[in-house]
């Protein structure tokens, strides 16, 4: 098992943690990672794209000009799609572009964006994070102790106070364990644990 130092908030080490290495020391799988991150951005689409096909434009319901005898080529109506102002044809509809990798697939690939986190020394353990009233500038001095600037957060609960002090403050995200996700793991340079948060989600990904 591997070994990690648990700091405070004034960057004092405390203790030390051993680190379960079947979540934080798995081999690093990119085909996984890319899978569930596909997955995931695929999920965030809105899928709200769409045109109006020729029945439903408006207008369109008179004939322009008799069948015959004008010269002109027949039309039926002035909403066909060869016409300006007319229907589209084969143009983007509503659609749901969500859909589920295995969950066993997806453990995997948290273990080993994990892993990866940890092989690259970005994760940085806290005891705790003591703060009474939310203070944007006093959580942000408390990364600049660290020099820690794009990071994503893991706490064990919910924390208000926290999680509203970090909220103004560019490229920090705060997540609860449960929500721990791949994009969001890869998207942020460190990870910051809070002690409690690192047992969860062992627990979690262990079986």
């Amino acid at each position: 098992m591997s070994v990690l130092d648990v700091y405070d908030i004034e960057k004092n080490k405390v203790a030390e943690l051993e680190l379960n290495d079947f979540v934080f020391g798995a081999d690093v799988n990119e085909s996984l990672l890319y899978e569930v991150v596909k997955m995931q951005r695929a999920c965030r689409r809105s899928g709200t794209a769409s045109t109006k096909g020729r029945s439903e434009v408006r207008g369109g319901g008179r004939k322009p000009w008799r069948q015959k005898g004008t010269g002109r080529a027949r039309a039926g109506t002035t909403r066909s799609p060869i016409w300006r102002g007319g229907g589209i044809v084969f143009g983007p509809r509503y659609r749901d572009y969500s859909y589920k990798v295995p969950k066993k697939v997806r453990k995997a690939a948290l273990r080993s964006a994990l892993s990866m986190k940890a092989k690259e020394e970005k994760i940085l353990i806290l005891k705790d994070f003591p703060m009474e009233e939310i203070k944007t500038k006093k959580f942000k001095e408390v990364l600049d102790r660290f020099g820690i600037k794009k990071a994503l957060f893991v706490l064990d609960k919910e924390d208000r106070i926290l999680e509203k002090s970090s909220k103004n403050i560019k490229d920090v995200k705060m997540l609860r364990s449960e929500g721990l996700n791949v994009y969001d793991l890869l998207y942020h340079d460190n990870v910051i644990l809070l002690e409690p948060s690192v047992k969860k989600i062992e627990g979690a990904l262990q079986s």
